[in-house]
Protein backbone atom coordinates (compact mmCIF):
# COMPACT_ATOMS: atom_id res chain seq x y z
CA UNK A 1 0.00 0.00 0.00
CA UNK A 2 1.27 3.47 -0.90
CA UNK A 3 1.99 5.80 2.00
CA UNK A 4 1.52 9.52 2.38
CA UNK A 5 2.62 11.75 5.24
CA UNK A 6 0.02 14.30 6.27
CA UNK A 7 2.30 17.06 7.54
CA UNK A 8 0.46 18.44 10.54
CA UNK A 9 0.42 18.06 14.31
CA UNK A 10 -3.15 19.40 14.43
CA UNK A 11 -5.45 16.38 14.92
CA UNK A 12 -8.45 18.20 13.39
CA UNK A 13 -6.52 19.00 10.20
CA UNK A 14 -5.07 15.49 10.10
CA UNK A 15 -8.55 13.92 10.23
CA UNK A 16 -9.93 16.24 7.54
CA UNK A 17 -7.05 15.71 5.12
CA UNK A 18 -7.00 11.95 5.82
CA UNK A 19 -10.72 11.84 5.01
CA UNK A 20 -10.14 13.63 1.68
CA UNK A 21 -7.11 11.56 0.58
CA UNK A 22 -8.00 8.35 -1.28
CA UNK A 23 -8.06 5.08 0.67
CA UNK A 24 -5.38 3.61 -1.56
CA UNK A 25 -2.95 5.57 0.64
CA UNK A 26 -1.92 4.67 4.16
CA UNK A 27 -2.03 8.04 5.94
CA UNK A 28 0.89 8.65 8.28
CA UNK A 29 1.14 11.33 10.96
CA UNK A 30 4.44 13.07 11.81
CA UNK A 31 3.52 12.51 15.48
CA UNK A 32 3.64 8.75 14.90
CA UNK A 33 7.13 9.13 13.39
CA UNK A 34 8.18 11.49 16.22
CA UNK A 35 8.89 14.33 13.77
CA UNK A 36 8.50 17.76 15.32
CA UNK A 37 6.85 20.68 13.54
CA UNK A 38 8.99 23.23 11.72
CA UNK A 39 9.00 26.92 12.66
CA UNK A 40 6.48 28.72 10.47
CA UNK A 41 8.53 31.66 9.25
CA UNK A 42 6.60 32.39 6.05
CA UNK A 43 4.61 35.57 5.58
CA UNK A 44 1.94 33.87 3.45
CA UNK A 45 -0.15 30.68 3.65
CA UNK A 46 1.58 29.43 0.51
CA UNK A 47 5.12 29.91 1.84
CA UNK A 48 4.28 28.21 5.16
CA UNK A 49 2.54 25.33 3.41
CA UNK A 50 5.58 24.77 1.14
CA UNK A 51 7.97 25.16 4.07
CA UNK A 52 6.14 22.36 5.94
CA UNK A 53 6.08 20.04 2.91
CA UNK A 54 9.81 20.55 2.32
CA UNK A 55 10.59 20.02 6.01
CA UNK A 56 8.57 16.82 6.46
CA UNK A 57 9.76 15.33 3.16
CA UNK A 58 13.32 15.22 4.56
CA UNK A 59 12.24 12.47 6.95
CA UNK A 60 10.35 10.13 4.60
CA UNK A 61 10.76 8.55 1.18
CA UNK A 62 7.10 8.84 0.19
CA UNK A 63 4.82 11.80 -0.69
CA UNK A 64 3.91 14.53 1.77
CA UNK A 65 0.84 16.73 1.86
CA UNK A 66 0.81 19.75 4.15
CA UNK A 67 -1.50 22.66 4.72
CA UNK A 68 -1.35 26.13 6.11
CA UNK A 69 -4.66 27.73 6.77
CA UNK A 70 -6.23 30.51 8.73
CA UNK A 71 -9.06 32.88 9.33
CA UNK A 72 -8.92 36.35 7.77
CA UNK A 73 -11.27 39.01 9.13
CA UNK A 74 -11.80 42.16 7.02
CA UNK A 75 -12.04 44.71 9.85
CA UNK A 76 -8.94 43.25 11.53
CA UNK A 77 -6.82 43.93 8.41
CA UNK A 78 -7.41 40.32 7.36
CA UNK A 79 -6.02 39.11 10.70
CA UNK A 80 -5.29 36.81 12.39
CA UNK A 81 -4.49 35.30 8.95
CA UNK A 82 -1.20 33.37 8.92
CA UNK A 83 -0.99 33.99 12.67
CA UNK A 84 -4.30 32.18 13.40
CA UNK A 85 -2.75 29.26 15.30
CA UNK A 86 -0.18 31.52 16.95
CA UNK A 87 -2.92 33.82 18.25
CA UNK A 88 -4.59 30.82 19.90
CA UNK A 89 -1.27 29.76 21.41
CA UNK A 90 -0.63 33.29 22.67
CA UNK A 91 -4.11 33.57 24.20
CA UNK A 92 -3.90 30.08 25.74
CA UNK A 93 -6.52 28.29 23.60
CA UNK A 94 -8.72 28.65 20.51
CA UNK A 95 -11.64 29.33 22.84
CA UNK A 96 -9.85 32.32 24.38
CA UNK A 97 -8.72 33.51 20.93
CA UNK A 98 -12.35 33.36 19.70
CA UNK A 99 -13.51 35.40 22.71
CA UNK A 100 -10.75 37.92 21.98
CA UNK A 101 -11.87 38.21 18.33
CA UNK A 102 -15.54 38.58 19.28
CA UNK A 103 -14.61 41.35 21.71
CA UNK A 104 -12.59 43.11 18.97
CA UNK A 105 -15.60 42.90 16.63
CA UNK A 106 -18.06 44.14 19.24
CA UNK A 107 -20.20 46.94 17.66
CA UNK A 108 -18.53 46.43 14.25
CA UNK A 109 -21.01 46.38 11.36
CA UNK A 110 -18.73 44.61 8.94
CA UNK A 111 -18.19 41.04 10.17
CA UNK A 112 -17.12 39.60 6.82
CA UNK A 113 -14.30 37.08 6.87
CA UNK A 114 -12.80 34.26 4.85
CA UNK A 115 -10.95 31.05 5.55
CA UNK A 116 -7.92 30.21 3.40
CA UNK A 117 -6.22 26.86 2.96
CA UNK A 118 -2.97 26.50 1.05
CA UNK A 119 -2.21 22.83 0.32
CA UNK A 120 1.19 21.62 -0.85
CA UNK A 121 1.83 18.16 -2.22
CA UNK A 122 5.43 17.03 -2.59
CA UNK A 123 6.16 13.76 -4.36
CA UNK A 124 9.07 11.48 -3.47
CA UNK A 125 10.89 12.77 -6.56
CA UNK A 126 10.55 16.36 -5.26
CA UNK A 127 7.77 17.55 -7.55
CA UNK A 128 5.80 20.28 -5.74
CA UNK A 129 2.18 21.21 -6.40
CA UNK A 130 0.53 24.02 -4.47
CA UNK A 131 -3.15 24.94 -4.55
CA UNK A 132 -5.35 27.30 -2.57
CA UNK A 133 -8.95 27.14 -1.40
CA UNK A 134 -10.90 30.07 -0.02
CA UNK A 135 -14.39 30.32 1.46
CA UNK A 136 -16.12 33.58 2.30
CA UNK A 137 -18.48 34.15 5.17
CA UNK A 138 -18.90 36.15 8.34
CA UNK A 139 -18.10 36.03 12.03
CA UNK A 140 -20.99 35.06 14.30
CA UNK A 141 -21.96 37.15 17.34
CA UNK A 142 -21.00 34.38 19.73
CA UNK A 143 -19.28 30.99 19.88
CA UNK A 144 -21.74 28.46 18.43
CA UNK A 145 -21.40 24.69 18.18
CA UNK A 146 -19.05 22.08 19.52
CA UNK A 147 -18.02 20.43 16.24
CA UNK A 148 -14.94 21.09 14.15
CA UNK A 149 -11.79 22.66 15.56
CA UNK A 150 -9.93 25.95 15.68
CA UNK A 151 -12.13 28.93 14.80
CA UNK A 152 -14.97 26.80 13.38
CA UNK A 153 -17.53 27.87 16.05
CA UNK A 154 -17.40 31.57 15.02
CA UNK A 155 -17.36 31.24 11.20
CA UNK A 156 -20.60 31.18 9.20
CA UNK A 157 -19.94 30.45 5.49
CA UNK A 158 -21.94 32.46 2.93
CA UNK A 159 -25.37 31.00 2.07
CA UNK A 160 -25.46 29.06 5.37
CA UNK A 161 -27.03 30.11 8.65
CA UNK A 162 -24.90 28.01 10.97
CA UNK A 163 -21.24 28.05 11.95
CA UNK A 164 -18.76 25.36 10.94
CA UNK A 165 -18.92 24.38 14.62
CA UNK A 166 -22.65 23.64 14.34
CA UNK A 167 -22.36 21.60 11.15
CA UNK A 168 -22.13 17.85 11.04
CA UNK A 169 -18.54 16.83 10.28
CA UNK A 170 -19.40 15.31 6.86
CA UNK A 171 -21.25 18.45 5.77
CA UNK A 172 -18.42 20.78 6.80
CA UNK A 173 -15.72 18.61 5.19
CA UNK A 174 -17.60 18.74 1.85
CA UNK A 175 -17.78 22.55 1.66
CA UNK A 176 -14.83 24.02 3.54
CA UNK A 177 -11.65 25.78 2.37
CA UNK A 178 -9.59 22.59 2.73
CA UNK A 179 -12.02 20.69 0.51
CA UNK A 180 -11.96 23.48 -2.11
CA UNK A 181 -8.15 23.33 -2.19
CA UNK A 182 -8.19 19.53 -2.30
CA UNK A 183 -10.59 19.52 -5.29
CA UNK A 184 -8.03 21.62 -7.21
CA UNK A 185 -5.22 19.28 -6.17
CA UNK A 186 -7.19 16.22 -7.36
CA UNK A 187 -7.37 17.73 -10.85
CA UNK A 188 -3.57 17.76 -10.99
CA UNK A 189 -2.70 14.44 -9.34
CA UNK A 190 -4.42 11.18 -8.50
CA UNK A 191 -4.66 11.39 -4.74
Amino acid sequence: MKKILIGTHNSGKFKEIAYLVSNKFKKISPIKLKIRSPKETGKTFKSNSKLKANFFSKFVNFPVISDDSGLCIKTLNNGPGVYSARLAKKKGSFNKAMKYILKKLNNKKNRSAFFVCSLTYKSQNNKIINVQGKIHGKISNKILGKNGFGYDPIFIPNSYNETYGQMKKRKKIKIDHRYLAFKKLKKKINI
